[in-house]
């Protein structure tokens, strides 16, 4: 039995990222992600939910298809900028280390949901009528033959005229 990836509801995809960005945005003492993870991430979901609301858009899903690709990237920079800087700062209670280790593991857990999210979201593009045609060789041409002789025909040759045919001779008069 092959698994329809399609079953996964868009708006299961939209909360289960926002739930996840609100924790791992959690910081009482310890604010370890700066602004712009929160920015980018919000961002990207809200475009999540522009999609939800218009259901046939391919432009809508896609945005947020590229909009969730990126953030993966981003997502590994603010995770290796910050983290060192915040386990440095960190104090010694034990709530405020548990707290800090909540707000990572939530982070770390929607960074590794989000390349499953990212195809998700392609096979929902595709389902909408978007098609990605990527050609990255300018010379290759993008239609070829039909058949697989690699010998080219000669051109066609142009065909004579057939000859005239005249009807009997008491039809027609030679006029000198």
């Amino acid at each position: 039995m092959a698994l329809n990836m399609t079953v996964v509801n868009l708006k299961a995809i939209v909360l289960g990222h926002w739930v996840l960005t609100v924790w791992a945005c959690m910081g009482g003492v310890i604010q370890w992600l700066p602004s712009s993870y929160q920015w980018c991430n919000f961002t990207v979901l809200a475009v999540g939910v522009w999609a939800v609301a218009q259901k046939d858009s391919v432009d809508a899903i896609f945005m947020f298809l590229a909009g969730m690709t990126i953030s993966i990237l981003l997502d590994i920079i603010h995770f290796g900028i910050y983290y060192g800087r915040s386990i440095q700062n960190q104090n010694a209670q034990p709530s405020v280390r548990d707290e800090f280790r909540f707000a990572v593991g939530m982070a770390i857990l929607n960074l590794i949901l989000k390349p499953f999210t990212c195809l998700l979201l392609y096979q929902m593009y595709r389902e909408r009528g978007g098609e990605m045609y990527m050609n990255f060789d300018a010379a290759q041409e993008r239609y070829g033959p039909l058949d697989s002789s690699t010998e080219i025909p000669p051109p066609p040759q142009p065909v004579p005229p057939p000859p005239q045919q005249k009807g009997p001779s008491y039809m027609y008069q030679d006029v000198p």
